[in-house]
Parts: structure tokens; sequence; C-alpha cells
């Protein structure tokens, strides 16, 4: 059964009259409620607040990594393990094709129902889950492949295990080692992009945004339990501290929005996958026809002037 947001239950009720105009084979009627449909759809997404794609980018129903590679890759090859101490399965790896290119993805996965989301951690990487990405875009050095990174996250895991194991180092070593790599590499939020365990695959040569997808330094509800001491002002922080895709391009902190079904990707996957696609292949193209030098020189200048102040 969908899921629908409570601004979404307008579109909840004509999708379902469609059903049962097609139930009844009344054409007319389908076509007309179709056009209803667009209109509501136009009206909704096109005036959504910050809260709303906030609310969109963590949809239960929302395409996850996994999704996205299994509608985009084939003949594809699953990467296990970080070689030091286990496989994290927050974080998947894979070499295959997208279209006719060879590539290696690396994507974090939050799972689907209790069984799921306890083996994936919820989408919260430990260390040796950033580590094996590492191997796997070390991988793709290697052999001169094209990486694809798909980010979504709350954010790195907490835990004390991971604090032992090197949290904080196994980040910090991703940004150096990704800042150096010599090879074309593409990072896409593709729903939450949370804190230091998005950053940790969000370094490359083109930085995008799926239309509803948000990224920050901190989750709302944790900004504003330490700002106001009350998590129910999500709201408001979520208002102030412009995490959506539209700020941070305003802003110039990222390269690129995708334009993902105006509808959303939880309502048509095979809609967002495909505008993934294209625009990794589209933008792979254009850094193909930079020498390397010139690639590393843009990511370098990209990189180190992000961010601005004034006296």
């Amino acid at each position: 059964m969908a899921t629908y947001l409570d601004f979404e239950q307008k579109i909840k009720v004509i999708q379902e009259d469609i059903i049962s105009a097609q139930v009844r084979h009344d054409e007319g009627l389908v076509e007309s409620l179709k056009k209803t449909l667009d209109k509501e759809v136009s009206k909704i997404f096109t005036n959504l607040s910050p809260f709303q794609q906030l609310q969109l980018a963590r949809h239960i129903d929302r395409p996850y990594a996994l999704d996205y590679i299994n509608l985009l890759m084939r003949d594809k090859y699953e990467i296990h393990g970080d070689r030091h101490f286990r496989d994290d399965a927050a974080i998947l790896c894979y070499i295959g094709y997208i279209g006719d290119e060879k590539v290696v993805v690396i994507g974090e996965q939050k799972g689907r129902g209790t069984k799921n989301k306890i083996k994936r951690n919820f989408g919260m990487p430990h260390p040796e889950g950033y580590r094996k990405a590492l191997r796997a875009a070390k991988l793709a050095e290697k052999f001169n492949l094209p990486l694809l990174m798909l980010v979504d996250t709350p954010g790195a895991y907490p835990g004390i295990g991971a604090e032992e194991r090197n949290q904080s180092e196994a980040i910090a070593r991703n940004l150096l080692e990704l800042s150096q790599l010599n090879t074309q590499t593409i990072s896409i939020v593709i729903g939450e992009g949370g804190s230091g365990g998005a950053l940790a695959i969000g370094v490359a040569d083109k930085f995008a945004m799926m239309r509803y997808s948000v990224f920050s330094v901190i989750s709302p509800e944790g900004c504003s339990a330490i700002l106001w001491n009350d998590p129910a002002k999500a709201e408001a922080a979520t208002n102030a501290m412009k995490i959506t895709s539209g700020d941070l391009k305003e802003l110039n902190l990222i390269d690129d929005i995708i334009a993902e079904p105006l509808i959303g990707a939880h309502r048509d996957k095979e809609g967002a996958a495909a505008a993934i696609g294209e625009y990794f292949l589209s933008e792979l193209t254009k850094l193909r026809q930079m020498s390397p030098e010139q690639r590393m020189q843009e990511r370098y200048e990209k990189l180190t002037g992000v961010g601005a102040f004034s006296e």
C-alpha cells in the first residue's frame, strides 16, 4: 500500500478515483481525472515548503540506492568488505554497466522493513562501511572506471564500537582520498544527506542533488534540540537551515539539481532512475572531454572555493 503525506491527500483521492474508473472501463472519465491529477500535482509540488521537501526526502516509499542500482545497472557484481574488519551492509558497492559504460557505484542503503532496516543499520554506516567505499573507489581508479556515488543517510553511526574503530578518521580519510582520486567521479544526493556520513561519499567532480532531496550538517531535529531544547521545532529549524536542493544551488554548494519527476521519486521510481542515469552519462561525457590535469584542477578549485565571509 502506498503511503501518502498530509499534503498529498488530494492526490490520493484522485488516484483512487482513476483506479475505480479503470475498473469500470470508463475511459472518458479516466482521461478527465488524469488531467485533474496533473493540475493538482503541479499546484502542490511547485509550492512545497522546505519542511515538506524534507518529508519527501525521507518518504518511506522513496527509492533507495539499491532500487536505483537494480533499475540502472546490468551485469552487476557486488563488492563486499573493507579487508580490515567486516562487511557493512549500510554501504553498497557494485561494479557493472550503466548503458554501455562500465562503472563502479557506491551507495548508502537504509533498508525496508524491520529486519532489513536492522541489517542496514537504518542507513547509518560504520567506519568499515566507509573503508569499503574507499576500497571500491580505489578499484575504480586502478582500472580507470568512472565512479557514481549515491548519498542517502541520516548520518554516520555514532555508536561506541564505531568510535572505537575510528569513525572520524574513516570519514576524514575518504574526504582526502576522494579529493585526489584520479578518475571521473559523480556524487548524487538521492534522499537525505546527513552530516559527515554524507560527505564521506560526497567529494566528487560533480556533486548534484535530486529535486526533493536535502543536505545538511545536522538533522533539523538535532538542530532544534540544540538551539531551542525542543525537537518539536524541527520545522522552524528546517526553514532556517537552508537544506533543500534549491537553497544549496543558490548558495553554490552543489553543482546541479536533477529534475526527478514532479510528483516525486516515490511515485515514479522508473522516471527518477532514468533522470539519474541520463545525468550521470551526460556529465561523464563532459568530464571525459577534459584532460586529467584540468579535471583535477577544477575539482580542487571547487572544493577550496566553498564558503564565503564578509567583514
